[in-house]
């Protein structure tokens, strides 16, 4: 029994992580249709930004809000180049803009800081404290990390329902063009759509690089793409449902392994994927779309 609730806690853990990836997610695809894959590899972006930081000297008081600030900027920069132009192309062309983006990333990433992974200097983000509770062992990353993504839910939540730009938000994602009928400039909601899921990608970077302290071209590959599963699980749009598909895969991924399959934990994340979209495609929290043709 405290094997289970051990490996529980470890799925917690990382499924929190996952699920503030996925909220990145969800705000960009429920306000413009987008499914942004570039969006892990801001989070790669966001690694490195911490570890060059505190490889510099700089404390992690400095560093971590550095790589936040570097993942935002980053990504109202990618959505000014590449996206915006698109706006009016039809959508299949904003995907395959998003897989080059996510490409050129890694590339460059590669050239600037070769494809070997940099493990993190030994200055210690969140101090290495663990709790016994009994059986079990919980460490002060994994509390912070769960604390940290209960938060962030709550806190976007209150933005997008009780905000003036939240509501902005709501209505661009409602209706793009009676929106700006109405006076909503529809440039800056969605930049700082973009802007609050990166924030979010880039706290979920730091809090990855705590848990497993290096970074390296292609970390942010798999992340993303088990991010975009879970928020598929949970109804792709929906905050709450990015949450619950985010600890769901957590928790598969944690109990997958302790029954000694680990090598297939990946396999399994794309297999529940392939499962919603057959039994469920609008996920758990999410809502049946009729589109015009």
């Amino acid at each position: 029994m405290d094997q289970f609730l051990q490996q529980v806690i470890n799925g917690l853990s990382l499924g929190s992580i996952y699920a503030l990836i996925a909220l990145g997610y969800s705000m960009v695809y429920g306000i413009i249709l987008l499914l942004n894959f570039a969006h892990g590899d801001i989070i790669m972006v966001g690694g490195y930004i911490a570890l060059l930081s505190i490889a510099s000297g700089l404390p992690a008081a400095v560093a971590v809000p550095l790589a936040i600030v570097g993942s935002i900027v980053l990504a109202v920069v990618i959505e000014k180049v590449a996206y915006k132009p698109l706006r009016s192309a039809p959508r299949i062309s904003l995907l395959i803009t998003a897989i080059g983006v996510s490409l050129l990333l890694e590339n460059l990433a590669q050239l600037f800081w070769s494809a070997n992974p940099r493990v993190f200097p030994n200055t210690e983000i969140i101090p290495a404290v663990s709790l016994s509770l009994g059986g079990l062992s919980v460490s002060l990353t994994t509390l912070v990390t769960i604390l940290v993504s209960v938060v962030s839910m709550a806190l976007l939540t209150i933005l997008v329902q009780k905000t003036k730009m939240g509501k902005a938000m709501r209505a661009v994602s409602e209706d793009m063009g009676a929106a700006q009928l109405m006076g909503i400039s529809l440039n800056r909601t969605i930049s700082y759509t973009f802007a609050i899921g990166s924030a979010l990608a880039g706290i979920g970077s730091v809090l990855y690089c705590c848990a497993y302290p290096q970074a390296s071209p292609t970390m942010g590959a798999m992340l993303g793409l088990k991010a975009f599963v879970a928020a598929v699980l949970g109804g792709i749009g929906s905050i709450p449902g990015a949450m619950i598909g985010g600890f769901a895969i957590g928790m598969a991924e944690a109990l997958v392994s302790a029954v000694g399959l680990s090598v297939w934990k990946d396999g399994v994340v794309f297999a529940i994927l392939i499962v919603v979209l057959l039994v469920k495609p609008t996920g758990f929290l999410g809502k049946t779309m009729q589109e015009k043709v």
